[in-house]
């Protein structure tokens, strides 16, 4: 094969093949038609051997005389550079040259040469197409280059976008989602990171709870009324029990409760938010002697742990004041309730991280924090147990005299206003207050409201005398009877229109003589000394649910009100009012508030004292002592209606009533008994109440000699020296 030529290929035109020149030769003349070393074209239709198309097919070259014709794709355009463009362009034929090229460059060190290629003449023969079926006709080898078709113009590349502007923006974007994830993490690491780290901490802590002792209530002594002692509870996790009525089975001797209880409390449930709960209380307050025996018995399921009971000592001593609390030490009734947030202490709590399973131990080292658990305060009372204990005694065997009755004694000191004692009949075991009766829970000198009767007249004389109606030597006669509005008022005791002294209309209780006094100080004046006494509204003893009572509007007065309301009916009244009221008549004339509560003792032993007790003048020290001797007449004067209430060695000063009991406004069959007292007369240190409701009647029997037994046990009790012999006074009932 000949060796390939350095010389560009020419056409039959004279002008190079692959060049981007014009058809016009660069000298200004024509382009002979001599035979040149093909182009591109004729680069193409080489074979991978290095032979031409035309060498493969046996058509002559150039040197052989025979005449060079073009290639089926030579002959699509008449553009010589059209190969060149269509391979800057990206085109097929580029594409097409690459491949076909590829092996000849593969092949290193052959040089091969370019057959010059016979020009097409007008009756050369045409190799056929490679892709036609049919024959193309032969182009003019005259045609000059200038009239051909020209080529066809490159396309024009897209406009690309400013590569700043997307720059710019992507530039904006990355630094803002920067600055999103930044502020994430600075949340997630300074604001959010105690609830991420406390939440995994949850998920493996205990928390046990730490119960704060509950203060307790002494007497004004010291000595416990009510305290709290440690105990312990036992429960059940009833996930955990394999078989509850075994379980069951063993622990009712121990616990007291029924087998088919302790079942119910261990059967299965769901909490509200469908998890199965692990916690059931079985016993509450449990002693600790108990409580060992159950843990001795290893059932499985059933836990034990600290608790607290309130241990009562007296067991019904004051129980009507005192009240209960509930199993969880929470105030229910009497003063438990009342001071509930003085006695309760913050429970404290330990949580500490523990294992799972069998590992459920603290773990060492690990998360633990412990609150305190702070003591309430203790409650220190005016009540003084000895005498608080004598006095429900003495009641208690007066009220057995009558059957389903009730009936409320107080003690009061003077000057001070201190209850020592409150009693309350019937009552019931403050160690175990479930099993009784509602109504014997309830404390009688503060809830029990009644017509106090007769003991109301001290009321009516004590305004007659402070406003100069009356004077200790007032006499006037009176009747047997006497009329208000449309109601006539009878004595017990007749007068027959006898002129009496005001000491006798005390003695025998004389309605008559109380109506004509309180006639005389008129309505407004006699209601406003009500009020002045402590009656319409609570006295604010310290008990909880105290009844106000209530006195009958200056409005509301009808005629026969003018003969009732003296006399102690149409007035709604509690047993604690009147003892208050009369403990101001013997503190020569001041009132002075009943409390129950001494001082608040906290947790680190300060003792706070109470408030001071509310105090107000009613009389005036001359009148109260007037009122007072007057009053001693009712234990003195032969046939009067508080002998039975005399104490022997002691001048004592008081009244006797009769009234009645009212529920819902309707009165209640029999009546309310009553004596109110003072004792010495001549200089008084305790006032007492006592108060007896007898359904069938009775109680007059009743209070008068309690009365005696309760101020003979505290005189003697406080060592009250007694009144000077031949002190008492005399008394003219009928005076000339």
């Amino acid at each position: 094969m000949p060796p390939r030529s350095d010389e560009p290929r020419r056409d039959p035109t004279g002008s190079r093949r692959g060049s981007a020149r014009d058809a016009k030769p660069t000298d200004g003349e024509p382009r002979t038609g001599e035979p040149g070393i093909g182009g591109i074209s004729g680069a193409r239709a080489y074979t991978p051997r290095g032979r031409t198309v035309r060498e493969e097919r046996g058509t002559p070259t150039r040197g052989q005389g025979a005449e060079q014709r073009r290639t089926p794709r030579s002959t699509r355009s008449g553009d010589p550079f059209r190969p060149a463009l269509q391979v800057l362009d990206g085109g097929r034929a580029a594409a097409r040259a690459g491949r076909r090229d590829a092996p000849a460059a593969g092949r290193g060190g052959v040089v091969r040469t370019v057959v010059p290629r016979t020009p097409r003449g007008p009756g050369g023969d045409e190799p056929p197409p490679r892709r036609r079926t049919t024959p193309r006709a032969p182009r003019r080898a005259d045609r000059p280059a200038a009239a051909r078709r020209p080529s066809r113009k490159p396309r024009r590349p897209p406009k690309l976008a400013d590569s700043r502007l997307r720059l710019r923006l992507g530039t904006v974007l990355a630094l803002t989602l920067f600055a999103v994830i930044g502020i994430r993490l600075i949340f997630l690491q300074a604001v959010d990171a105690p609830a991420y780290a406390g939440g995994g901490v949850t998920d493996r802590t205990r928390t046990v709870e730490l119960p704060a002792p509950r203060g307790a209530i002494y007497d004004s002594t010291g000595a416990p009324l009510a305290r709290s002692v440690e105990a312990r509870y036992v429960y059940a996790d009833p996930t955990q029990v394999e078989d509850p009525a075994a379980t069951a089975k063993a622990l009712s001797p121990l616990l007291g409760i029924p087998v088919s209880k302790l079942m119910e409390l261990m059967r299965p449930r769901k909490l509200e938010n469908g998890i199965a709960s692990t916690f059931a209380y079985l016993a509450r307050g449990v002693e600790i002697p108990t409580a060992k025996r159950v843990q001795a018995l290893e059932l499985p399921g059933i836990g034990v742990h600290r608790d607290e009971r309130r241990d009562v000592p007296g067991g019904d001593l004051a129980a009507n004041l005192i009240g209960f609390t509930s199993q969880d030490m929470d105030g229910l009734e009497g003063l438990e309730a009342r001071y509930d947030n003085v006695l309760a202490g913050q429970d404290g709590k330990r949580v500490y991280e523990a294992g799972l399973g069998d590992l459920g131990a603290p773990i060492p080292g690990g998360y633990s924090r412990t609150t305190p658990a702070k003591p309430g305060s203790s409650l220190s009372l005016t009540i003084v147990r000895d005498l608080q204990f004598r006095t429900q005694q003495i009641l208690s065997a007066g009220m057995a005299k009558v059957p389903g009755g009730t009936g409320a004694a107080v003690i009061m000191e003077i000057p001070t206003g201190a209850v020592l004692a409150q009693a309350s009949n019937p009552t019931y075991d403050a160690a175990k207050p479930l099993p009784s009766d509602p109504v014997s829970r309830e404390d009688a000198a503060t809830s029990f409201v009644v017509d106090p009767g007769s003991v109301h007249k001290a009321i009516t004389y004590g305004a007659a005398l402070q406003e100069g109606v009356i004077t200790p030597d007032t006499t006037f006669p009176v009747a047997n009877a006497i009329k208000m509005g449309d109601t006539w008022f009878p004595d017990t005791h007749p007068a027959d229109g006898k002129r009496m002294s005001i000491p006798g209309m005390l003695a025998y209780s004389s309605n008559v003589g109380a109506i004509t006094v309180a006639d005389r100080l008129g309505r407004d004046r006699l209601i406003d000394y009500q009020k002045r006494f402590g009656l319409g509204k609570p006295t604010g003893e310290g008990m909880p649910g105290e009844a106000s009572g209530r006195l009958l509007p200056a409005d509301e007065w009808s005629g026969s009100s003018y003969g009732s309301v003296p006399i102690g009916h149409s007035v709604d009244a509690t047993p604690l009012q009147m003892t208050a009221a009369y403990a101001a008549i013997a503190n020569n004339g001041t009132y002075v508030q009943p409390h129950l509560v001494k001082e608040v003792i906290g947790p680190d032993g300060k003792r706070t004292p109470a408030p001071a007790p509310v105090t107000r003048s009613v009389l005036s020290p001359q009148n109260a002592a007037a009122l007072r001797t007057m009053l001693e007449a009712v234990t003195t004067v032969d046939r009067a209606t508080g002998l039975t209430a005399a104490v022997p060695g002691y001048r004592v000063a008081g009244k006797t009533g009769t009234g009645w009991r009212l529920v819902n406004g309707k009165k209640q069959p029999g009546e309310v008994s009553s004596f109110i007292g003072m004792a010495p007369a001549e200089n008084p240190r305790y006032v007492i109440s006592v108060f007896v409701y007898a359904p069938n009647n009775g109680g007059a029997a009743v209070a008068g000699p309690a009365f005696r037994d309760m101020m003979q046990f505290t005189l003697r009790h406080y060592r009250v020296p007694p009144s000077a012999a031949g002190s008492a006074p005399k008394f003219v009932v009928y005076p000339r």
